[in-house]
């Protein structure tokens, strides 16, 4: 089991980091990546200290990923703080994408994309434009398992297996209650309408892709 796609007290999440990784320990993970909400005010603190647990941990089982989540930063922007991240050392950086239960902003989706983030999470009504433009990219769509955002997980994987984007399924876990199991992980995947070998194929291109 995987997750690309978490929140610890850095942002907005409930537990520490190492809590995390030890509550994905017990559930059979390999690999955790926290993905603090970020924007230019504090993703260098975040990746930072990040940085520092990943250095302790960096022999154990999960592997501890430093990631980061930009958002709600101004579409013109983003391009730019994706890079900046990745200068500062992230991993893993996704974007909080156009959700249909917030009022993210016009244009995040493709300026994301344009941007080359990792992963592209809780896309929301994605323009079928955009997704062809993922699959050039190289950027994985995000299938959530999280309240509200999941609302559109249908509409994201029927229009990346129509164009062949990737995706992945991620928690977008705040507390120890959103964590997912590799059987509900699973679940939402079916339940989004991809077959039981489509989510398989999932896990294998996201471990290849970040792992």
């Amino acid at each position: 089991m995987i997750d690309f796609h978490c929140h610890s007290v850095f942002s907005d999440g409930e537990l520490i980091p190492a809590e995390i990784w030890r509550r994905v320990k017990i559930l059979g993970y390999s690999a955790i990546a926290i993905t603090d909400h970020a924007d230019h005010s504090n993703f260098e603190f975040i990746i930072k200290n990040l940085l520092k647990i990943k250095k302790s941990f960096q022999n154990l089982t999960p592997r501890l990923i430093a990631g980061i989540e930009l958002t709600h930063v101004p579409p013109d922007l983003i391009p730019e703080l994706i890079k900046e991240a990745r200068k500062c050392g992230a991993e893993i950086v996704v974007v909080h994408g156009e959700t249909i239960v917030e009022p993210v902003a016009e244009g995040t989706n493709l300026s994301a994309i344009l941007g080359g983030a990792d992963i592209l999470a809780h896309p929301g009504l994605i323009k079928e434009e955009e997704v062809k433009l993922a699959v050039e990219k190289g950027v994985f769509l995000e299938i959530s398992g999280r309240r509200g955002h999941c609302l559109a997980n249908g509409h994201v994987a029927f229009l990346a297996k129509k164009y062949g984007a990737n995706l992945v399924i991620n928690s977008d876990a705040h507390s120890p209650s959103d964590l997912l199991t590799r059987e509900l992980a699973f679940k939402i995947g079916l339940g989004a309408g991809l077959k039981s070998e489509e989510v398989e194929k999932i896990w294998e291109i996201a471990k290849k892709r970040f792992l």
